[in-house]
């Protein structure tokens, strides 16, 4: 996945200042941040302290990091499995 090029800490004053009554297309041309990405950052993190965005973040590294190792530990299964049913 792309890394954003913006930190949590920046994502989260865009969307106070958005929050805080300033026009939207004022703030996106301000950032240089499409309607798209602001929406999606609003879904995703709205409400949220940076501190939650960092854990969020770090949650989702190691639930891939945790995916990952299923998936190797299926196959190394399956081919075990598949292994001990062959007739020799």
């Amino acid at each position: 996945m792309r890394q954003s090029k913006f930190s949590e800490s920046q994502i989260s004053a865009i969307l106070k200042e958005a929050e805080s009554g300033v026009a939207l297309a004022d703030v996106l041309r301000k950032h240089q941040v499409s309607s798209a990405t602001f929406y999606k950052w609003r879904a995703k993190y709205g409400g949220m302290q940076v501190s939650d965005m960092q854990r969020l973040r770090e949650l989702e590294q190691e639930n891939g990091r945790l995916k990952r190792m299923y998936a190797n530990l299926s196959l190394d299964h399956e081919l075990l499995k598949e292994a001990l049913t062959k007739k020799f």
